[in-house]
């Protein structure tokens, strides 16, 4: 049993920033990259990215390196038919996560996502703080289509799981930094090591900071620009071989985030008159009140320019290899998370909607899988438990449409009600779950699988708002059987084909908004939905590999939510079960190695999606809307070239183009909510020295400089328009690696 010293860790630290004689030679063509062995662990087994029989895209290290993806944000933009955007209080650390038309871009502690995010197999309950940084990163591994079998509730659209770098035996120190325009600061710091023969250990900590794209016009001194960032993210992992077939793994994560507001401005869909009080949420508001750039903000309102999000999870997992055949699993896990934000309806000097917002939340949950491996067939199974403690508070909301410097309308008329002040919403989940899913081999070359699972919830939540007399009390049971069944078949050794039948399960809740009154404040039904998938993968020629996906999907009491003008101001949102909606599409993903040093990815999605039935009453949905923030067309080519140096260094030319069409800012149809669409470039030119252990970079992000929409949402006269922030970045990137064994 060898222990490490302190003195041994610094003088490693030393080494690897002093250097590369211990290094080894990491360098590969572009096609061995591109065409090597993907496996997966999305349906909780190990397995072939091209025999898995469900569409999945995984996106390693590598890649997310070479297109600059820096959080889950950019994930979506390289995956078809995935959407990922923020709306939530202008929050950066918020991320509304869409599959196939199917997500939630809202962050209220009663709304729940439609797609599940993941980290190392555990749940993240909240879209507020799903926007993982993507340091000290394997891979993401992307679901598309209802995961309710080994996911269960909230996977409707699909799955996202992020999955760290594990503990391991081999010595390795890196350590990178970044610079660039826009005041971008940033650096990472990676650590692999056994500390004994038995207990192994990883630690990863991470900085960056970069200005922002605009400013408060109307504050003295704003705490924050306008969409700056800052953040300080870290991680470690303890791995304990308590012999050859137990293992206990231990992590902590957390993270800190003090940024600026994202850019958030106002347009104008019709003209308001001031004498009028029924014609439009401000009427008071003129387009000479707002500041003649977008991006900046003109709240008087200290403090709403700046957003918060820290948090910290812990999990525990041991694995035990039972015999030959069986092992098990139990995975535990606590996080909480807490948030400041805001946004300012008017985006004006006026105070007319102000609404100051902070929220938390606390999850714990428990797994316990029981899986096997026969010679001819395969299972897991488990049983899972999930609670989660949380609220959203806004305690100076000011809704006042009427608010002049006298008190008094233009015609001399007295308002009749003025602020709304305080308002809050708490609830308390409970989540049982039990499920089993398996595959049969036929034959060699046919496999046949099916899994289910049964899930129930029960929620109790309480509000106040001012238009509630006294808080209400509200609870609801939800349940679902859940299923699904595959068959697969191996065309050749580098060729498999197969078609799958899902059902998933969106767990039902209470409308986040309710301003309209108690009466509002009423739970809304589960939504389910059938998947039926066909699909081609594997290497189709020895330069080429493929992986092909059409789909439809039918969904039963989809849940919408929508902004009603009418009952209490255009800030309430309501949820109601729309009835029924259908989604088709087909998604295309392909690696092209034209040459050993040239390799060409792509990834196209489409997607025809609308609501096909309206359930009778149901108000502000109609009968072939389009689903929110669903494009029609995504799609994301990345070409990579590799040349090799005299003197053994390598230089790789990356670059990066990312498509979404346009597509609809909440689920309703009117063309004012409708978001352009938007075309990304970005590129990477790197220098690896000749002994694969130094890396330089000059890279470009966005750069054409795309200024976007990720969100707009209807008012009564207006839209509230939230912008992109990912504006256009130059700099340089370091990376130094250090391979050791001390």
């Amino acid at each position: 049993m060898k222990l490490r010293t302190l003195s041994q860790l610094s003088l490693a630290v030393i080494a690897a920033l002093t250097t590369s004689a211990n290094a080894q030679e990491a360098k590969t063509t572009a096609k061995q990259d591109a065409f090597e062995k993907i496996e997966v662990t999305a349906r909780k087994r190990t397995e072939s990215l091209f025999e898995s029989p469900t569409a999945i895209t995984s996106i390693g290290a590598n890649l997310i390196d070479k297109a600059n993806m820096g959080n889950l944000e950019d994930i979506g933009k390289y995956v078809p038919n995935l959407n990922i955007t923020r709306y939530g209080v202008g929050n950066a650390a918020h991320a509304s996560v869409f599959i196939r038309g199917i997500g939630l871009q809202d962050h209220i502690i009663t709304t729940d996502p439609g797609v599940g995010v993941y980290l190392d197999g555990v749940y993240l309950g909240r879209q507020m703080g799903s926007n993982l940084s993507l340091p000290n990163v394997e891979r993401v591994e992307v679901l598309r289509g209802p995961q309710g079998t080994l996911y269960g509730r909230n996977t409707l659209g699909g799955a996202v799981n992020v999955i760290t770098k594990q503990p391991g035996d081999e010595g390795i120190l890196t350590t990178s930094a970044k610079v660039g325009s826009r005041g971008r600061i940033a650096g990472d710091i990676y650590f692999n090591d056994a500390l004994t023969n038995d207990l192994s250990m990883s630690a990863s900590a991470s900085y960056k900071q970069r200005n922002g794209v605009g400013t408060a016009v109307n504050l003295v001194n704003p705490e924050k620009e306008i969409g700056e960032e800052q953040e300080f993210s870290g991680r470690i992992a303890l791995k304990y071989e308590a012999t050859s077939d137990l293992a206990f793994t231990f992590s902590l994560d957390g993270v800190d985030n003090e940024s600026g507001q994202s850019p958030y401005t106002i347009e104008f869909t019709e003209p308001l008159d001031s004498s009028n009080v029924l014609n439009g949420d401000f009427p008071l508001l003129t387009e000479d009140l707002l500041p003649a750039n977008p991006d900046d903000l003109g709240t008087t309102v200290a403090g709403i320019e700046s957003t918060s999000y820290s948090g910290w999870g812990t999990s525990f997992t041991a694995d035990w290899a039972i015999n030959n055949t069986y092992t098990a699993k139990f995975i535990s896990s606590y996080r909480t998370s807490e948030y400041e934000g805001g946004l300012d309806d008017d985006a004006s000097p006026l105070n007319l909607s102000e609404f100051p917002e902070v929220g938390g939340a606390d999850q714990y949950s428990f797994e316990l899988q029981l899986n096997a491996t026969f010679d001819k067939m395969d299972f897991v199974s488990g049983l899972y438990f999930f609670n989660e403690d949380g609220f959203t508070r806004s305690e100076d909301f000011v809704f006042s449409p009427f608010n002049t410097p006298d008190g008094v309308l233009n015609d001399g008329v007295t308002p009749s009600f003025g602020g709304f002040g305080f308002f809050e919403i708490n609830q308390e989940t409970n989540s049982y779950a039990a499920y089993i899913n398996g595959s049969y081999d036929l034959t060699d070359d046919l496999t046949i699988g099916g899994g289910l699972r049964y899930s129930e919830d029960k929620k109790d939540a309480n509000a106040i708002f001012p238009t509630f007399p006294e808080r209400k009390d509200i609870s609801a049971d939800f349940n679902a059987v859940t299923w699904d069944i595959n068959a697969s078949y191996q065309l050749s050794n580098n060729m498999n084909v197969y078609g799958q039948v899902q059902k998933g399960y969106q767990t039902g809740g209470f409308p986040p908004r309710p301003f309209g009154g108690p009466d509002q404040f009423v739970s809304f039904d589960e939504t389910k939905a059938v998947n039926y998938e066909i699909g081609l993968k594997g290497q189709v020629h020895e330069n080429v590999s493929m992986m092909l996906a059409m789909f439809v999907t039918d969904y039963t009491d989809l849940a919408l939510p929508f902004s009603d003008p009418t009952a209490g101001g255009g800030f309430v949102t309501i949820v109601e079960n729309a009835g029924q909606s259908k989604a088709q599409g087909i998604e295309l993903e392909t690696t092209i190695a034209l040459t050993d040093d040239f390799t060409i990815r792509t990834a196209v999605g489409y997607l025809d999606s609308e609501i096909t039935e309206v359930a009778e009453g149901v108000q502000g949905i109609g009968k072939g809307d389009s689903p929110a923030l669903t494009p029609r067309w995504t799609v994301m080519v990345a070409p990579s070239y590799f040349v090799d140096l005299r003197n053994g260094g390598t230089v790789a030319l990356n670059a990066n183009y990312s498509y979404r069409s346009e597509m609809q800012g909440q689920s309703v149809f009117n063309k004012s909510e409708t978001i352009d669409s938007r075309e990304l470039v970005g590129f990477n030119i790197s220098y690896t020295n000749p002994y694969g252990d130094m890396e330089v970079t000059l890279y470009g992000e966005n750069v054409l400089n795309e200024v976007y929409d990720v969100g707009r949402l209807q008012q009564t006269g207006f839209v509230g328009v939230m912008r992109s922030n990912d504006r256009s970045e130059f700099g340089l990137k370091f990376k130094k690696t250090l391979n050791y064994n001390l």
